[in-house]
């Protein structure tokens, strides 16, 4: 989340375009990182997802921006906000929608903030509404329910399967401060933002903030049972900082684990640099034999995947299945400790559907493009994020374009319009299309066939190919090979799979269609319809 100065990425060629668009400030400033200089590849064996069970390697998140999500209790409304949604949506809303979400065989919730943000007294309803400026980090905002909720939220999550995550704030918050000491006395040093910035940051140059923010870190772990933080502007911190908390996070888990628990006990850390692989690598994961945190989200891969289906914020599109192993694309750029979370969109990103639309894609493709470009996620090592309304292919009317003028005066700037109503058959008004209908229930046969996969989360990755339209891998670990192909394409393509590169083998498997290929000379002939994904198991 990016307030007063927020970021998203357009990638030119080998670097990395940075440009603003703040909800609290509205303005626009554009600098181009240098050509990311990748660093030694490790073995493969090395890597945090490759071949190593991991239960976080196996994420299937599912990103709720809880005040535009649902609305589950008319009468805490407040109905203000950035973006297009009609801000009411609370805890209650997403108890109610839990069903809904586990239906998509994702194993995890993110919640943005939901800590009290201090509304109507810091002079911004809007931004406070986000949660991402708070004013008390041990109690949630009146706006979204109560403490009590949250803990019923976390245990009906728990019930069905889900791990939580919460949105960890530490870098910054309202401009009121900090209302009151944590329960256990303490409060963190603050300092001014500058000029135009609409809170306060943490200051720490002063061990009370650190001390604080562990507090916060390891109390919803011990008291609320949660199973990990996503870490909202994590540069705002030192790799110190993010050490001392991870191990405040860890230690809490493996306590929880050791008397027994179920849940609560995985830790994980998901820090958010939105910007370019050398910033991801040195400001979130630092070296690999001083590691900081264990994810970042993969953002030059997010932008790769836009330009390679649709077109990206700035309109950038149409490059092709090369950009999707461009140099500042690899995982390699990342130490051997990193797991990248790779999404599609989120709350400060366009949705993939308005940027379909940007671009001037063919509407017969739409769905195809949705599918493919899911099906990129379900194949990719290490942890995955979906935005709520991705299973849905949603879009918000009248936003293709990008607004114009003064954006973040209509609180319409591309990093808000994303923020739409939340769509939950059966909780909210929404009735699904047919043409939605079909792609969240092959949403959720994908995630069940990743889940089943190992190869799929944390699989070596063999490229195969990314030229032209077709990009392929073979996913491996000790027990199975998995063959993933995408056609980026709108035209028919075919490819030969590489006999030498498989096992030992009779056959290649479709997971999906259960077609059967059968293992003869020196390649397998794989047709890739227009627009499709496929992945095809050695038999």
């Amino acid at each position: 989340m990016k307030q007063g100065k927020l970021r998203h990425g357009a990638l030119l060629g080998a670097a990395m375009l940075l440009s603003a668009c703040g909800s609290g400030g509205g303005s626009t400033e554009t600098e181009t990182q240098p050509p990311v200089v990748n660093p030694p590849s490790p073995p493969a064996s090395a890597r945090a997802c490759y071949g190593t069970d991991l239960a976080a390697c196996n994420l299937r998140i599912y990103q709720v921006m809880v005040e535009s999500f649902v609305d589950g209790n008319g009468a805490a409304n407040y109905g203000v906000g950035y973006g297009p949604s009609r801000h009411n949506g609370d805890l209650q809303g997403i108890i109610q929608s839990l069903d809904h979400i586990k239906s998509l065989n994702v194993n995890a919730l993110w919640l943005t903030p939901v800590f009290d943000s201090c509304a109507g007294q810091g002079g911004d309803d809007r931004l406070d509404a986000t949660g991402y400026f708070a004013c008390d980090f041990f109690n949630v905002d009146p706006n979204f329910g109560t403490n009590a909720e949250l803990k019923t939220l976390v245990d009906e999550a728990h019930k069905r399967g889900l791990y939580v995550l919460l949105d960890g704030v530490f870098g910054h918050v309202n401009t009121v401060g900090v209302s009151k000491p944590s329960p256990e006395g303490r409060l963190p040093a603050l300092k001014s933002g500058g000029a135009g910035y609409p809170g306060q940051l943490v200051d720490y140059g002063k061990p009370e903030s650190l001390a604080y923010f562990k507090e916060v870190a390891r109390y919803w772990v011990e008291q609320y049972g949660i199973d990990g933080w996503r870490l909202d502007q994590a540069y705002q911190l030192g790799l110190d900082d993010w050490r001392a908390i991870r191990t405040e996070v860890e230690q809490a888990s493996a306590a929880r684990k050791a008397a027994g628990q179920q849940w609560g006990t995985l830790g994980y850390l998901v820090g958010e640099v939105w910007k370019g692989a050398d910033e991801i690598r040195s400001e979130a994961y630092g070296p690999s034999d001083k590691p900081a945190l264990p994810s970042a989200f993969d953002f030059p891969l997010r932008y790769g995947l836009v330009q390679a289906l649709a077109v990206e914020e700035s309109g950038k599109g149409g490059q092709g299945a090369g950009v999707l192993d461009a140099s500042w694309n690899k995982v390699e750029n990342y130490p051997s400790h990193a797991m990248p979370n790779l999404m599609l969109g989120n709350h400060d990103l366009v949705r993939f559907g308005d940027l379909l639309q940007r671009g001037n894609f063919d509407p017969a493709g739409y769905w195809l493009r949705h599918k493919a470009a899911l099906s990129f996620l379900a194949a990719r090592s290490g942890p995955i994020t979906l935005y709520y309304g991705e299973e849905f292919g949603d879009e918000v009317p009248g936003f293709a374009k990008q607004v114009s003028g003064d954006c973040a005066a209509q609180g319409l700037c591309d990093d808000h319009v994303a923020r739409s109503d939340g769509k939950v058959p059966g909780v909210t008004d929404f009735v699904p299309s047919s043409e939605q209908a079909d792609l969240k229930a092959w949403l959720g046969q994908l995630l069940a066939l990743r889940a089943a996969h190992p190869a799929l989360y944390q699989g070596e990755r063999v490229k195969l190919v990314a030229d032209g339209s077709v990009y392929g891998d073979i996913k491996q670990t000790a027990a199975e090979q998995v063959v993933y192909l995408l056609n980026v394409s709108s035209t028919p393509q075919s490819y030969g799979v590489p006999v030498g590169k498989l096992r030992s083998g009779s056959a290649l498997v479709d997971l999906q269609s259960g077609e059967r290929l059968a293992i003869g000379g020196s390649s397998v002939t794989v047709e890739l319809p227009p627009l499709s994904g496929r992945f095809l198991l050695l038999q």
